[in-house]
């Protein structure tokens, strides 16, 4: 790929970061994708290049793309801005703002063990359809009605999807103006940080949203490593609960869902956020620094929302592997590196990232719409990552 395929720049002294980019392309590891980086509340980094959906059409900087579970950092950032406001308690029962949600024994969950995985709620019991899972009041009240797959607090599972709809749902239930996740996203979030993203794509922008190219985590993958596929094939399997929380019960399991345009319109806010790696980086300085005068979250509600409280050594109930949560964010950890201790944000499966880490004064987002076989710890995005913490350490 030559380098009139690439756009964007890097300050000097960035340089590294766009040579690392640019090499994943060189050893076939992109189609296309773009990466930001934020350092002391400026953009010091934005880069992008590579093909829109293989063809000749490039990847630029009006280009779009959906970030599968990068979307729950933004999803916890709303939650954490109606705790700001006194809207809502992290120590409160989940049940005292949406009563429904008591049934099945859950009327003592509090919202912190909603964010943070702990509720047994992967995914909802029975058969749903796909059409059923973009309704929000058909998802979510089979939400309040599902029995938890283990005691409440317990131990912790990745809620692949079903998180989103949870804390979308108490979002909804604690603002006085009752909005949508997505409604609540654009005016609360992306209004106030002058960026790009949504949660409910409107139909005029779908020309601008590169196609995923292939499927995270796919088995029928040739060039995986086959020790990697065993792997996956033991928690990923229909019947697993990785299975079940990653396609919710195989409603998710059509081919190419979310390349669809009514997956794109509805509200999936853990798993269909649309954006880019600008708007990303951008939004996570405004979470612990004043960028332009707009800083999202206070101190003291950023620390609790960062915060681990999950086990770090303790095997994820739906992925196996170690998983760390605090409120909604996916802390640093085995499964999330990021930047060290102190990093916060979330991963999306097949690559995308996006976090903050204020100890460097740092936020990081990468994209792309070719995904490699992970859920988190994208090889590709932590290149781009060490040499990011490389070049502020040596300062």
């Amino acid at each position: 790929m030559t380098s009139a395929a690439f756009g964007g720049a890097a300050e000097p002294g960035w340089e590294a970061v766009e040579a690392d980019f640019r090499g994943n392309f060189e050893r076939g590891e992109e189609t296309g994708a773009s990466v930001a980086v934020y350092h002391r509340g400026r953009p010091v980094v934005h880069l992008w290049g590579g093909s829109f959906d293989g063809t000749e059409r490039p990847y630029d900087d009006s280009t779009l793309q959906l970030v599968f579970s990068t979307t729950k950092g933004i999803t916890a950032i709303a939650v954490a801005i109606c705790v700001q406001r006194g809207l809502l308690s992290y120590d409160a029962p989940v049940a005292r703002y949406w009563p429904e949600f008591a049934a099945k024994g859950k009327g003592e969950a509090t919202v912190a063990q909603l964010l943070s995985h702990q509720c047994g709620l992967f995914s909802v019991q029975g058969d749903i359809t796909l059409a059923e899972a973009l309704d929000w009041p058909t998802i979510t009240a089979r939400l309040a009605d599902t029995e938890p797959e283990w005691p409440i607090g317990s131990t912790h599972g990745y809620h692949a999807l079903t998180y989103g709809w949870l804390a979308g749902e108490v979002v909804r239930r604690v603002d006085p103006q009752h909005r949508g996740i997505g409604r609540f996203v654009a005016e609360e979030i992306v209004g106030p940080t002058g960026t790009e993203l949504y949660i409910g794509l409107p139909e005029a922008l779908e020309p601008r949203v590169a196609p995923i190219t292939g499927s995270p985590l796919a088995q029928d993958n040739a060039d995986m490593d086959p020790a990697v596929k065993a792997m996956i094939e033991q928690f990923m399997g229909p019947n697993t609960r990785g299975g079940r929380a990653l396609s919710l019960n195989g409603a998710f399991s059509v081919d190419g869902a979310f390349n669809r345009r009514d997956v794109h319109a509805a509200e999936i806010p853990a798993a269909n956020g649309i954006t880019n790696s600008i708007s990303l980086a951008r939004i996570y300085a405004s979470t612990f620094a004043e960028v332009d005068g707009v800083r999202l979250l206070d101190p003291a509600v950023l620390e609790r929302a960062r915060t681990t409280v999950t086990p770090d050594n303790e095997p994820d109930a739906c992925l196996i592997m170690p998983t760390t949560f605090g409120m909604g964010f996916m802390t640093h950890g085995p499964f999330t590196p990021y930047a060290g201790p102190g990093s916060y944000g979330h991963p999306g499966a097949g690559g995308s990232v996006a976090f903050a880490q204020p100890e460097r004064e740092l936020s990081f987002a990468y994209v792309m719409n070719q995904p490699a076989s992970n859920l988190a710890n994208d090889a590709r995005a932590q290149h781009l990552v060490d040499a990011v913490t490389t070049i502020i350490d040596a300062k």
